[in-house]
């Protein structure tokens, strides 16, 4: 996790021209600047005050499965430029999903079902896994004008891994229909994650457990996070558990794919890559 910080800090300090080169690409995996993702647009005056860098399963572009929309070959940084740094994104892209399986585990024990439920190809056995890196600007918020370093929003899919780097900012609602929204200080561990449950392990469990919450505020200190998402396979059928309903208790959400559901909700809350042209050559 150091070291993943570490690498993390010296791409976002290259000159923003290089990291354009690697602009995110309709596969969403790239760099993405400040102020392209906006995650809470009825409060938030203008975008998130972060820049970020996507990287998801490799896979090459010859492969017939690189026709899926999160899978296909990443965008890395020269190594004349940052050299091992592709090694070591790929070596915590590991073990990050080999923790979240863990966690699944835990998670199905809790709602009646095998231990192995979620980590079946169709779940975690073939995910959507992204890991994503995170640098907030040395920014104030002021959430009475709407600016704000991330706005309020849940994770789109099944569980984050979340590992900060010690600097306040994160916050959550534990009760999001409360009005108004009461907002907690999250204290961090050092070593240690922070798990978020996701949009579809909502849907999925109908509301059994609840996604988290959250957002950014920063005090003007410079800030760093590094984010995985272990989400189900493009073709799970994301429908209510059957330990999760009943007669009385019917479920809440109509079944959609995983695939279907994680591109409406990327193209909710980015900018249109056309806003970029002539910016940079996205690769």
């Amino acid at each position: 996790m150091n070291e993943v910080f570490f690498q993390s800090r010296s791409f976002f300090d290259l000159p923003f021209k290089k990291k354009m080169e690697l602009l995110r690409n309709e596969k969403n995996r790239g760099y993405t600047p400040t102020l392209d993702e906006t995650l809470d647009p009825e409060n938030q005056a203008q975008g998130d005050f972060k820049e970020g860098y996507y990287i998801g399963i490799e896979v090459p572009e010859d492969d017939p499965q690189a026709e899926k929309p999160f899978y296909g070959p990443n965008q890395w940084p020269s190594e004349d430029i940052l050299p091992g740094w592709r090694q070591i994104m790929e070596q915590y892209q590991i073990e990050a999903l080999r923790v979240c399986r863990a966690i699944a585990k835990i998670l199905a024990l809790a709602l009646d079902l095998d231990a192995d439920y979620f980590v079946r190809p169709q779940i975690l056995g073939e995910p959507i896994a992204t890991l994503r890196l995170l640098h907030y600007e040395d920014k104030v918020s002021d959430p009475a004008r709407g600016i704000y370093g991330c706005g309020a929003h849940s994770d789109f899919g099944l569980l984050t891994l979340l590992a900060t780097d010690g600097v306040a900012g994160l916050q959550i609602c534990k009760d999001k229909d409360a009005r108004p929204q009461i907002w907690e200080d999250v204290t961090t561990l050092k070593g240690g994650f922070i798990v978020n449950l996701g949009d579809l392990l909502e849907r999925l469990t109908n509301d059994v457990f609840r996604s988290t919450l959250h957002r950014v505020v920063l005090d003007g200190q410079e800030r760093y996070s590094i984010a995985f998402f272990a989400d189900p396979s493009h073709e799970y059928l994301a429908e209510c558990l059957p330990s999760c309903t009943s007669e009385t208790n019917p479920p809440k959400y109509p079944p959609i794919t995983c695939s279907a559901y994680m591109c409406q909700r990327f193209k909710d809350t980015h900018a249109d890559l056309s806003s970029y042209h002539g910016q940079a050559t996205s690769k």
